[in-house]
């Protein structure tokens, strides 16, 4: 069973950065692309980042691209985001998501059905 688990979420001033972690367990992480996405409050989900299996290929909102970083580590089975330049705009619940199948890219999965979800991550950035 893949699970997915968030963390570093929290208060931040625009301007700042914060960075995200998503470990992840159940099956062989290096095989799959993963990916992050956001929902702000009364908003729907939305597609934020991706990365490919083995983080040669990514992909980004053009909302967040040139401030955001996804990267990962397979040794650790761990996606990270990294967030510069935070704004109030970016407030939301953050989601590490992973595909069902191994043959989903990075730019797929900004496209396709996500499979598993984490539980997300509550980023807040004060204006």
């Amino acid at each position: 069973q893949v699970q997915l688990v968030e963390s570093g979420g929290g208060l931040v001033q625009a301007g700042g950065s914060l960075r995200l972690s998503c470990a992840a367990s159940g099956r062989t992480f290096s095989n799959y692309a993963m990916g992050w996405f956001r929902q702000a409050p009364g908003k729907e989900r939305e597609f934020v980042a991706a990365i490919s299996w083995y983080g040669l290929s990514t992909n980004y909102a053009d909302s967040v691209k040139g401030r955001f970083t996804i990267s990962r580590d397979n040794a650790k089975n761990t996606v990270y985001l990294q967030m510069n330049g935070l704004k109030p705009d970016d407030t939301a619940v953050y989601y590490c998501a992973a595909p069902g199948s191994s043959r989903t890219t990075a730019q797929a999965m900004g496209v396709r059905p996500v499979a598993y979800w984490g539980q997300g991550t509550a980023v807040t950035v004060s204006s």
